[in-house]
């Protein structure tokens, strides 16, 4: 691929599945997106679906693409995106997140790989004060 078309390298910027306890005591998951750059990220976009395969019926799953728009993103600060369900932990969730710095337009693709939001993988998460799973920088 020509370099030209790559487009600038995304760097500093996360997204985390958030392990969260909520008034009732009930464990939430919640989807933050992470900006751990010196910069705001203006115009932030993220579309976000899940997907895979039934292991009985080996039959496709395909959760509905939802789009967010999240404006301006200040730097050193989580922006949540959407609460997430349990049950599409089994699924592959994709998280495409676009932003403009300056006239630079930046884009990457986030894959939490089916099974691997868990609580073996949890982590202390920066800038939220909670632990989950974090895909980035």
């Amino acid at each position: 691929m020509k370099e030209e078309l790559k487009g600038p390298k995304v760097e500093g910027i996360s997204v985390a599945v958030a392990f969260e306890t909520a008034e009732t005591g009930d464990r939430i998951y919640n989807v933050y997106l992470l900006n751990r750059t010196n910069d705001t990220l203006e115009n932030v976009l993220v579309s976000s679906k899940g997907y895979g395969m039934n292991a009985m019926t080996n039959e496709k799953i395909e959760t509905s693409v939802l789009r967010h728009s999240l404006g301006d993103v200040k730097a050193q600060t989580a922006q949540k995106i959407e609460p997430i369900m349990e049950q599409v932990f089994g699924l592959s969730n994709e998280y495409w997140v676009s932003y403009w710095i300056g006239s630079k337009m930046y884009d990457k693709k986030f894959v939490f790989l089916a099974e691997t939001i868990t609580e073996k993988n949890t982590i202390d998460l920066p800038l939220l004060d909670c632990t989950g799973v974090m895909l980035g920088e």
